[in-house]
């Protein structure tokens, strides 16, 4: 045999030999390995990871010495001296020395093929506050013409000191003679000659018959310079010098992002609006052996398409090869939408009014938010996804966007039976006990982002007050209706487990969990809803394997399952908890390979 916790070579006799007073365990393990099975004998592991912890995640949350592995699968999981036995010379024998195995961990809600190329062109700084909001857009000034676009994407509000959008007046000062949007999603702040050119002015309207706002100083009628849910009007060039990523470009990028993921831990990740041309590049990839991680993908929706051609979308979906059985390490599961706005710019569809802000822009006191797609047209949506075996998702965060999802998803399932396609909500951040019961009932599933929590609930508790905070993001409430919740990130853009938007590491991930403590505060908010460690596991692995339809093959360290793995250098289930925030992946490994190697 193979042994040691590097890779390199060591005489196993002499490890055994030389363990002082557990000599005599050892030996007596010697015994048992003499007395392998015939089948073990014929067919022995290709890998051996013995001597630590390993934390099966399985449904008796049982916790082994050691874990084999043959032919990409889990072959055994038990004590050291049986699993031992599984070995033979060529078999790679890793002495854990006390490291902790787990499953390998998922991320149920990434953007990772336009995530890896935003900073194609040049670094985006981290920005604190409108001073360094300020500052970038100076910097783009200098390294553009006059005239060409500035354009910032995703620096939401909330996050900002001073929680509101650089003004028109300051975007002006900052680069009087270039264009410039300040974009969070399907809101926006301009500067004047951005306006200009996009044709908003004072006789501008909304007339496309789709929602948006255009806010306007209440003296003057002018636009302010504030688009809500209106980014479509906006007469965006991307200017001359700006470097484009060429495909090959962008399969590289996103090849360095997903060996990040597997760094920090994942073995799966799902893509949650999947393009054809996405699909493709993860496809490149895994034709030239260079996928490290699972991707189960929900294909972009055609939430405008009239129901005859949402049928024909819903229909190439389904019969995209990637829809074919066998397909576990690259899939497409379902078909997502976008059913209301954001909470972070003031849009989302809430039960009750937004109130009054002038943070997020909101003068009308009967203001919900915004909803997308009505009911019926919803209900059809759902349906034709159904018929052809699709899952359905929606982006939905706001608390009436929710409800509304799952009122359509159960009048659905009173036709036909939504079970074999595990409706799911897309974030669900603001829930209700309705809500939550209505999500039992049906077997839907949750994939939510404990990232929103720890970054944003400083500013939702300043708008909203501690009350309707109640249901955001209630995951011990998920958990003790049944309701099957997966864990995820949202990552949006750059390549960085924590300087990315929104951070893909679990480990803060989990930690968040645990604590229910937001950035930049040291009480816990509604810490009643915070997960048990053993919860916290399984909301990025057994239930993410539900989430992507794959819980008989991945999801568990149980024999026949595959063997995605990961070595880590502590004890989750007893260090400190903030500990966990350190964690340091040693090893990863995805149908038994290795893919992640910490200092390689």
């Amino acid at each position: 045999m193979r042994a040691s916790m590097t890779g390199a070579p060591r005489a196993w006799g002499a490890k055994l030999l030389n363990r002082g007073p557990a000599a005599a365990r050892w030996m007596a393990a010697l015994g048992a390995v003499l007395a392998v099975s015939a089948a073990a004998a014929e067919d022995p592991a290709d890998l051996i990871l013995h001597n630590g912890q390993v934390i099966t995640v399985d449904s008796a949350f049982s916790i082994h010495e050691s874990v084999a592995v043959r032919d990409g699968r889990i072959a055994a999981v038990g004590a050291g001296a049986d699993i031992l036995a599984y070995g033979n010379d060529e078999t790679e024998v890793i002495d854990l020395e006390g490291a902790t195995v787990l499953p390998g961990l998922m991320d149920s809600h990434v953007h990772a093929t336009g995530a890896a190329v935003f900073e194609f062109d040049h670094p985006i700084p981290a920005m604190r506050n409108i001073a360094d909001v300020l500052d970038y857009v100076r910097g783009r000034a200098e390294a553009l013409e006059p005239g060409e676009w500035i354009r910032l994407d995703q620096v939401f509000i909330t996050r900002l000191e001073e929680r509101r959008y650089p003004s028109r007046q300051e975007l002006d000062e900052a680069a009087p003679e270039h264009p410039v949007m300040f974009r969070t999603g399907p809101d926006a702040s301009l500067n004047s000659l951005a306006l200009e050119l996009s044709g908003i002015d004072a006789d501008f309207e909304v007339d496309d018959g789709g929602s948006g706002l255009i806010e306007r100083d209440p003296e003057t009628g002018e636009p302010t310079g504030i688009l809500r849910g209106a980014t479509r009007f906006v007469a965006y060039e991307t200017p001359a010098g700006q470097q484009s990523p060429t495909a090959e470009d962008r399969k590289e990028r996103l090849a360095e992002l997903l060996q990040s993921y597997a760094s920090v831990g994942l073995t799966a990740v799902m893509d949650a609006n999947a393009s054809t041309g996405g699909l493709n590049l993860y496809a490149e990839l895994l034709e030239e052996g260079r996928l490290p991680v699972r991707v189960a993908a929900h294909h972009s929706s055609p939430g405008g398409a009239d129901p005859e051609g949402y049928r024909e979308a819903m229909a190439r979906v389904a019969n995209h090869p990637l829809r074919e059985d066998g397909c576990e390490r690259l899939r497409i599961i379902g078909v997502k939408t976008f059913l209301d706005g954001g909470m972070l710019t003031g849009s989302a569809y809430m039960r009750e009014p937004w109130g009054e802000s002038a943070l997020y822009g909101i003068d009308d006191p009967e203001y919900h938010g915004v909803r997308n797609i009505g009911h019926e047209n919803l209900v059809e949506q759902i349906r034709a996804a159904a018929e052809y075996g699709l899952q359905y998702t929606a982006h939905a965060q706001g608390d009436g966007a929710t409800l509304a999802l799952l009122e359509a998803f159960a009048e659905v399932n009173e036709e036909m039976d939504l079970g074999p396609t595990r409706p799911s909500v897309t974030h669900g951040s603001f829930m209700s006990a309705e809500a939550i019961a209505k999500m039992a009932e049906l077997g839907a599933v949750a994939n939510i982002q404990p990232a929103w929590f720890y970054l944003d609930t400083p500013t939702l508790l300043g708008h909203f007050g501690e009350a309707r905070l109640e249901y955001f993001i209630p995951l011990r409430s998920l958990f003790e209706a049944g309701v099957i919740t997966g864990g995820g990130s949202d990552h949006m853009q750059k390549i960085g487990p924590r300087r990315s938007v929104n951070p893909y590491d679990p480990w803060l991930g989990i930690w968040t969990t645990l604590t229910r403590r937001p950035f930049g505060m040291d009480e816990a908010v509604y810490p009643e809803e915070a997960l048990t460690r053993e919860q916290a596991l399984r909301f990025y692995t057994g239930n993410n394997a539900h989430l992507f339809f794959l819980e008989d093959y991945t999801g568990a360290i149980e024999p026949g399952k595959a063997a995605d793995l990961i070595v880590i250098d502590r004890d989750i289930l007893t260090c400190p908890v903030d500990d966990i925030l350190e964690i340091t992946v040693l090893r990863t490994y995805v149908d038994g390979e290795l893919v992640h190697q910490a200092g390689e």
